[in-house]
């Protein structure tokens, strides 16, 4: 049986704790990023830019961040295309978050499982690991 490495997407938080704090991802969730093919995307940098100044942002210098611990380590990043908007205009209502609700679009279009401490996203058909 052909057994291909599982491929999964992060969303920001999850992202941000495995590359600055590992320790505050799930056991489920460390292993999942350690044994998988692992992709950030574009939306993860775009939130963490529009979210920097504000009160308990995760990451003030978005930047310079991105480059220490993203394009440094050689980590892919999927970039926002047309079958990934057209996926998001086909989302039911079940969340609010248009970082979150983008990253199930581009996860399902790429048929990529979602790393993501937020279970709410599962209802949209994608694979939740946390």
């Amino acid at each position: 049986m052909d057994r291909r490495p599982l491929k999964v997407l992060t969303d920001t938080h999850t992202l941000v704790w495995a590359l600055s704090d590992p320790g505050r991802l799930s056991t489920k969730a460390r292993k999942a990023l350690a044994e998988s093919e692992v992709t950030a995307s574009v939306v993860n940098l775009w939130e963490l830019c529009l979210k920097a100044e504000k009160p308990g942002s995760l990451i003030h210098n978005p930047a310079d961040w991105w480059q220490k611990y993203v394009t440094a380590n050689g980590l892919p990043s999927l970039s926002v295309r047309v079958p990934h908007v057209l996926r998001l205009g086909t989302l039911p209502d079940l969340h609010k978050d248009p970082f979150d609700r983008i990253l199930v679009a581009q996860a399902m279009v790429e048929k990529l499982s979602l790393v993501t401490k937020d279970s709410t996203l599962s209802g949209y058909g994608v694979e939740v690991i946390w």
